[in-house]
């Protein structure tokens, strides 16, 4: 089923429940008493992590007793191995590489951040595709390792034969018809096709979700040992993250605010009306049917399970219940 697009999807009430929860939180506690800890994303600072960094700079991670680094992932930084080798305590992951990564590594999921599937190819509309089965025989442009796998699982399932093409950060050759389907995201590259000129008319989405693949993707992980050492710094981490959530989808300009000075920092060039975007996409991907957050369900976690199995991207999966630690509950 396509994900709305419209913002409407967070509940009126948000703004009387943050409300509440202001006047009745405790003080943060002094910054000498709070436990250290550290998260790295797995990218640059932009509205994609909004409520980490709300979440930050609101104080609720010192209100939870928590001094928490945020350190930046980028081209040349992988999460995953950050966690690994201790470099930081959490990471986020898509749901993909943490069962990928968790063949090497003791990894758990302690909260499910994004639910629904972002990940979709682009088609232009001159071009006759209408859907997936219109790009068998064509050339698709893939980024690397796991974000292929939604593709291969569906290339497969469907019979499709298609010509890979290694995609980069660059948008150019979809843009010269070198490939008639690219990879993006439906709250960041989409929106960048959008900014070069094209029109919502011009393109043909083709989300995964509509296909029956819906991968979670945006997760909290660390290892398994933390989670059993320190649950209780891996429930706060993750009850102050979607605190910073709830803050960001109901306070939208400050949370840009908020953004885009992170960005400033980081020297990573920002345009605004384009983090307003990815924004409002953020908040349809982040919240469940049924308004909850934070959650990995079991249906979620063996259709993805399936995929890399059939797919061969592994070859052996945890359980549900060693995966995941459900800190959200």
């Amino acid at each position: 089923m396509r994900i709305a697009a419209s913002s409407s999807s967070v509940p009126f009430l948000f703004p009387l429940v943050l409300l509440a929860a202001v006047l009745l939180a405790p003080p943060p506690a002094p910054a000498q008493d709070r436990e250290k800890a550290s998260i790295v994303l797995q990218w640059l600072p932009q509205a994609q992590f909004a409520g980490y960094f709300v979440a930050q700079d609101k104080g609720f991670y010192a209100e939870e007793g928590i001094d928490l680094a945020i350190l930046s992932g980028g081209p040349d930084i992988q999460a995953s191995e950050y966690l690994e080798d201790g470099r930081a305590d959490f990471a986020t992951l898509f749901l993909t590489t943490g069962l990928q990564r968790s063949e090497s590594a003791p990894l758990v999921n302690i909260g499910q951040i994004v639910q629904h599937s972002a990940l979709m190819l682009i088609a232009k509309k001159s071009s006759g595709i209408k859907t997936f089965r219109d790009l068998d025989g064509k050339k698709v442009g893939l980024w690397a390792n796991e974000f292929q796998i939604q593709a291969r699982a569906l290339f497969r399932r469907q019979g499709i034969t298609v010509t890979v093409v290694p995609q980069t950060s660059s948008l150019d050759l979809f843009m010269r018809d070198g490939v008639a389907a690219c990879s993006a995201m439906w709250y960041n590259e989409y929106h960048t096709l959008l900014t070069y000129g094209l029109d919502e008319s011009d393109l043909q989405p083709l989300f995964f979700n509509d296909a029956g693949l819906n991968f979670p993707e945006d997760g909290v992980y660390c290892l398994a040992k933390t989670a059993s050492e320190r649950p209780e710094l891996c429930r706060r981490l993750v009850r102050a993250t979607l605190k910073g959530w709830r803050y960001a989808f109901a306070h939208k300009d400050e949370a840009l605010d908020i953004v885009l000075a992170h960005m400033e920092a980081a020297k990573v060039p920002a345009s605004r009306a384009h983090q307003r975007w990815m924004l409002d996409r953020m908040e349809d991907v982040t919240m469940a049917d049924d308004g909850a957050m934070g959650v990995l369900r079991r249906e979620d976690f063996e259709r993805v399970v399936w995929a890399l199995t059939d797919t061969g991207f592994m070859d052996a999966t945890p359980s549900y219940e060693d995966f995941y630690k459900g800190m959200a509950r």
